[in-house]
């Protein structure tokens, strides 16, 4: 009985190939891509996996020709707990997006052309409070936002997966920050970031 109904569920999906689930996805996500275009400060020939996250689209600009893998998240605090912030993320042109990537930003973030990341990416300019005594007694989510600086990556970056971006860090030109790294300091052109802290090499 089992080898008959293999046969009848094989047989009804040649009905529907995958060649015809990828294109059906294609053009499900070209039109969420034109329907979330409008609510970012700049947005040309961007493409977008359904679903995104995104707050504070106004304060986003993204470049021509990047795109982003579904479930990533771009947040930018225009106010938080009642405070007025004023962020700016802005992406340049060519960069690619993993999955589940997470942009976060209060202060501000600059991401130049020709980035790629893999998944489970976060790059953050802000933290929930400061690292005090005086706010441990308070429960994280009622601290007032905070961030150390912006965070500003140069061109043809390569992110591996899991890695952190903290606050306040400047990563230069043809960087690579390898899987899982804290980046917590500032990492030079042409350089390979890896570890927890991470620490830096110079490429040769």
């Amino acid at each position: 009985m089992k080898k008959v109904i293999d046969i009848i569920v094989m047989n009804l999906l040649r009905l529907y190939p995958h060649s015809l689930n990828k294109k059906r996805r294609d053009w499900f996500n070209h039109l969420y891509t034109l329907w979330i275009k409008p609510k970012f400060a700049q947005f040309e020939n961007v493409r977008v996996e359904y679903p995104m996250d995104y707050l504070g689209g106004r304060k986003i600009k993204i470049g021509k020709g990047t795109s982003f893998h579904s479930h990533c998240i771009l947040t930018a605090w225009e106010n938080y707990q009642g405070e007025d912030l004023c962020p700016m993320i802005s992406i340049g042109k060519n960069c690619k997006f993993g999955q589940y990537n997470h942009i976060t930003a209060i202060n501000e973030i600059s991401i130049g052309d020709n980035l790629m990341t893999g998944r489970w990416i976060t790059i953050t300019d802000n933290s929930h409070g400061r690292v005090a005594v005086s706010e441990m007694d308070t429960a994280p989510q009622n601290r007032n936002i905070y961030s150390k600086g912006p965070v500003r990556i140069g061109n043809n970056v390569w992110i591996g997966d899991k890695a952190t971006i903290l606050p306040g860090v400047t990563i230069g030109d043809g960087v690579i920050i390898a899987a899982n790294a804290v980046v917590t300091k500032d990492v030079p052109s042409y350089c390979i970031a890896a570890g927890v802290p991470a620490k830096i090499t110079q490429i040769k």
